[in-house]
């Protein structure tokens, strides 16, 4: 099998645990890291004992190289466009983590270069392959619910920050952070509409930075369900992740553990509407009531965002370079997401400090 090389810019979160451990685990067959840059001295020589490969101070000394197939770019936030827009430019194929960039325009503007250089440009939007979400796709897909009315994301924990990530000025906040993974799961329910409808209101709740940490976001499309979503740093409960109602059922679920529930109209009672007061046989008041006939299923779910996800995003990548297959993610789509966050910071300007 043809293995294709990578190189690796940055060794935090992201660039060290989540790339980086993917590329050296027995599930990686198809690539083989070759180049890690970092800043920090500390984090080469580490990326170097662990890896195995050449390791650089600056991106811009992979320039030289032509062995390189693939950078993923896990740069600060605030970073992600002009260096991506740099690497497009020198003639490598890019994944951007997310956020794919600040602004709508920032993200046009990295396509469009990625265009012009005949080079493939994609977000790091793994969640999409999340276990969980899957399950919830195949199971709206099914019908068994009906009309779906509305659907809820939680997005939350408990969890004060006080890294780059709660800053302005590095693109943090939870919705550019965290939020991207939502959005992009709710947008996909949506069909990607070209303008849906927004509402939002952003907070500060437990942050020591000037970014908010906590989100009410409400979207829909016409014919579409209002998709409610939150991303939040003060829940302290957290019990479910999807929850969706519809008019046959409803499905709640974690990211581990699903619950469907839902009856079949033609094997339910049928009824037509009563205008003059219900009652029972003996003639006292009665409330409209009847025993409808439950199914109920429970799934658990293999596999996570950061194990499963990962890998079935890497053979997407994998399978669109080598065998030219098209890709389940695509830059266009996250440009609707960035259409969605420059609304919701429209609407909810915040100071900075």
């Amino acid at each position: 099998m043809e293995k294709l090389n990578v190189a690796i810019i940055g060794q935090g979160r992201s660039g060290r645990d989540i790339h980086g451990n993917f590329f050296r685990s027995a599930e990686n067959t198809k690539y083989t890291l070759k180049a890690v840059v970092d800043a920090i001295p500390e984090r080469r020589e580490r990326a170097k004992a662990e890896y195995g490969c050449d390791v650089y101070a600056s991106y811009q000394e992979l320039f030289d190289r032509k062995d390189i197939d693939l950078v993923v770019n896990s740069t600060f936030s605030h970073l992600h466009i002009p260096v991506t827009i740099d690497l497009l430019n020198h003639g490598f194929h890019v994944i951007s983590e997310k956020p794919f960039a600040k602004t709508y325009e920032d993200g046009c503007r990295a396509i469009l270069v990625a265009k012009e250089n005949g080079k493939m440009l994609n977000v790091f939007q793994q969640s999409r392959f999340a276990p969980a979400f899957r399950k919830v796709q195949e199971v709206l897909t099914s019908g068994k619910l009906g009309t779906v009315m509305q659907i809820n994301l939680h997005y939350n924990s408990f969890g004060r920050r006080w890294d780059w990530q709660t800053s302005q000025a590095y693109a943090g906040g939870s919705v550019r952070n965290s939020g991207p993974h939502p959005l992009d799961q709710a947008l996909c329910l949506l069909g990607f509409p070209e303008k849906p409808e927004v509402y939002s209101k952003l907070g500060r709740a437990v942050t020591y930075g000037d970014a908010e940490d906590w989100a009410k976001i409400m979207l829909t499309a016409p014919d579409k369900p209002l998709i409610d979503l939150e991303i939040s740093s003060c829940d302290c409960f957290n019990d479910y992740s999807f929850l969706i109602m519809g008019t046959n059922g409803c499905l709640k679920s974690t990211l581990t553990d699903m619950t469907v529930r839902s009856y079949d109209p033609a094997k339910a009672p049928e009824h037509y509407q009563i205008m003059e007061p219900l009652r029972h046989a003996d003639g006292t008041p009665a409330y409209c009531s009847e025993e409808l006939d439950w199914q109920e299923e429970q799934f658990h779910l293999e596999g996570n965002v950061f194990g499963s996800a990962v890998r079935m995003y890497y053979d997407m990548i994998y399978d669109h370079l080598v065998n030219g297959a098209e890709m389940e993610i695509t830059p266009e789509q996250v440009l609707t997401q960035l259409k969605v966050i420059d609304l919701i910071h429209a609407q909810n300007p915040l100071s900075v400090f």
